[in-house]
């Protein structure tokens, strides 16, 4: 089978089995079992396409462009890069363990919440595979309804509050990404003759410096939502706090990449020079989110709300690689992501099997669990520790790359005369300091101490639950330990990246 056929396989796979759960009729288990498969089948899929991925071939891998709309020279265009191939690989990784893991946290309208899943996990996918900014936005717009309606219907008493906020401020940012897209789009008929919406054929348009900026601006805000950058972070916790186990899942283990994927896919590489313009600011904003997420999760009392507010933190590092355009940097960001996919699900999942048990998200209501549930503090501690970042854990080697580069880089800056980078790399770091400080607190306060009584006895961990964390944890250690076979997948599209982020563009200086 070729690849080409394989990674359509791939995108295609969940909406086959969406359609088979809602046209035949079966009980719980069999629609839980039928849905494992299907998402046990991409993943396979998704590891045969990584396995057969050339990391030294430029260009797009297993693509496939099949005219869609030509008046609007829309495209269905998909395909593999260094860029979205972890991501893809993450997404697939991630798909039967939130199943497994909603096994008995959802008993209400089950055939409903998979087929939700099963669509999300199709848009999701087709966000990071695409290859045409209208097949692109549509995916990026579909993310939105699964995910609405699954923390809507089974959330928690203030899921309405939650939805309508995470609508809002998606929508808002997609509004205005979308009068930048359409007048991309424009621009580049307008100077070729010939519309499309391909990201090749769109990274060719050149725009003056304060059109590049406006564009910037309008791409920028919807991806900086997403990720979410302070001061626009504040949807988050909401949505995570009523949203259910799988639901926080998905979003911190997948959803949340997608604006720092959009931003290294899109966002930075169609406006280099006005990135370059206003780098010294999302540098800046990268750095108080690092900070002020870490602060915050430090003197949170709801226990889903210690790891949302450590997500904003450890995303903040993502961007920061990302914007220091050194090598080591732009790997480590793209490697942050997948850690922190790895590590964050694994956090919400323990948080979920624990709250099955005693109801409450309360940090004050726990106590000695490791006396009464000792596999469980176990697997607690190793995810405290690899979100901490401690060396052999995927943890530690985002990080380390992350502000490696970011040191690099501001050291050749310094160097030049603006020593503003290096302080800010210098300042970053005390986030991996308050990253110890709430998560160790957080271990501390749950796993040791007196047992509450309330909360006596309680059952240790399930063969299916120390299943899916020992997968989780495996993986993780395996991107601690291995991280050559992931670097290398990377390392020419970053090269590219770099060498795109780091040449002025004739236009830079061009009046509009």
């Amino acid at each position: 089978m070729s690849d080409v056929l394989l990674l359509n396989l791939l995108l295609w796979l969940p909406v086959a089995g969406a359609l088979l759960l809602g046209v035949v009729r079966a009980n719980t288990s069999m629609v839980r079992l039928v849905t494992t498969g299907v998402m046990a089948v991409q993943f396979v899929l998704a590891l045969v396409l990584y396995l057969q991925f050339d990391g030294g071939v430029a260009g797009l891998q297993a693509a496939t462009t099949i005219p869609w709309i030509g008046d609007w020279g829309v495209s269905y265009a998909i395909g593999l890069d260094g860029i979205n191939i972890l991501l893809v690989l993450l997404t697939a990784f991630l798909g039967p363990l939130v199943i497994l893991g909603a096994w008995h946290a959802i008993d209400q309208d089950v055939t409903l919440f998979h087929v939700l899943v099963l669509l999300l996990q199709f848009a999701m996918m087709g966000a990071f595979l695409a290859q045409d900014l209208f097949l692109f936005y549509v995916f990026w717009e579909a993310m939105l309804i699964p995910m609405f309606l699954i923390i809507g219907i089974w959330g928690g008493a203030r899921r309405s509050y939650a939805t309508v906020k995470f609508v809002l401020y998606t929508a808002f940012g997609s509004i205005l990404m979308l009068a930048a897209v359409i007048y991309l789009v424009w621009s580049l008929q307008r100077a070729g003759g010939v519309a499309s919406f391909a990201f090749a054929d769109l990274m060719r348009v050149s725009l003056p410096l304060p059109v590049q900026s406006l564009l910037f601006g309008a791409f920028a805000l919807s991806f900086a939502i997403k990720v979410p950058m302070v001061p626009l972070h504040t949807w988050l916790p909401d949505a995570h706090v009523e949203a259910p186990t799988p639901g926080s899942v998905i979003l911190a283990g997948v959803l949340l990449k997608m604006g720092t994927y959009g931003f290294i896919k899109l966002g930075f590489p169609l406006f280099p020079d006005a990135t370059r313009a206003f780098t010294p600011l999302l540098m800046t904003l990268s750095v108080v989110s690092i900070v002020y997420g870490a602060c915050l999760a430090l003197v949170q009392t709801d226990i889903k709300k210690i790891i949302a507010y450590s997500s904003i933190s450890h995303l903040g590092y993502v961007m920061l690689g990302l914007l220091s355009l050194e090598l080591a940097g732009i790997q480590g960001a793209i490697v942050q992501m997948v850690s922190h996919g790895l590590v964050a699900a694994g956090l919400f999942l323990l948080v979920g099997m624990v709250y099955e048990r005693c109801h409450t998200r309360e940090l004050a209501a726990y106590g000695g669990l490791a006396r009464q549930m000792p596999v469980y503090a176990t697997f607690f501690v190793v995810f405290t520790l690899a979100s901490v970042g401690l060396p052999t854990t995927s943890g530690f080697t985002g990080e380390f790359l992350v502000l490696l580069g970011a040191f690099t880089a501001g050291w050749s800056r310094h160097v030049e005369g603006s020593n503003v980078s290096l302080y800010l790399a210098a300042t970053a770091v005390t986030g991996v300091v308050l990253g110890a400080l709430y998560m160790l607190r957080f271990a501390l306060t749950f796993l040791f101490g007196p047992v509450k009584a309330p909360h006596r006895p309680l059952a240790d961990l399930s063969l299916r639950e120390s299943s899916i964390l020992g997968i989780l944890a495996a993986s993780i250690f395996a991107l601690g330990l291995f991280p050559d076979g992931a670097l290398r997948k990377t390392e020419r599209a970053a090269l590219q990246y770099q060498q795109r982020m780091t040449t002025p563009s004739a236009s830079a200086n061009a009046q509009p």
